[in-house]
């Protein structure tokens, strides 16, 4: 007969989540999972199977949660284009430097997760799409362009916030960056 199991595993699934994400996959080691997590060995292998499967359920966890609160501008239904991106670049600046958990985005400091990211720049990609389409963004804008300076603008903002840059410092990159937002045509 099975024990019954002795820890929350969700509550360890939060630390392997933030243990990954402050270590990176590669530099986090069973030793420093189970000592985050507040188990044995056993336990994670039992529960988790191996790190790769438990660092997929950590992303999965982590994406679930909203992976910080950058990604909901981008699928509000109202606002401009520039409003939704703004909004981004907002969110990630406080999201980026909270104090409660690691620096910096999860999945735009994990080598591993180059797939997320692609994803993270088709949403980005199909708000600034939808602007030009609803003509808050003039007609020749070259969105794959945009998308790829702003993804680059995010990215970068998560290793300044990595590196110890302030919210008020990564605000200023945004506003920054937001200069180079093309004026809507409106001839």
């Amino acid at each position: 007969m099975a024990r019954p199991r002795s820890f929350d595993r969700d509550a360890a699934l939060d630390q392997a989540v933030e243990a990954f994400w402050a270590n990176g996959y590669e530099r986090t080691s069973i030793a420093d999972l189970t000592k985050a997590m507040g188990i044995a060995a056993p336990s994670l292998y039992a529960a988790f199977g191996d790190k790769e499967q438990l660092f997929d359920e950590a992303v999965a966890r982590y994406q679930a949660a909203g992976g910080g609160g950058v990604v909901p501008p981008l699928l509000a239904p109202g606002g401009t284009a520039r409003e939704a991106v703004a909004a981004m670049l907002d969110a990630a600046a406080s999201d980026y430097t909270h104090r409660d958990r690691p620096r910096g985005c999860f999945v735009h400091s994990e080598p591993r997760l180059g797939e997320q990211r692609q994803r993270a720049a088709a949403r980005l990609r199909t708000r600034i799409a939808r602007g030009v389409k609803d003509g808050d963004l003039p007609k020749g804008t070259d969105v794959t362009g945009l998308t790829a300076f702003y993804d680059a603008v995010i990215s970068g903002m998560s290793a300044r916030a990595r590196d110890g840059a302030s919210a008020a410092q990564l605000r200023a990159i945004a506003a920054t960056a937001m200069r180079a937002w093309p004026a809507a045509d409106r001839s």
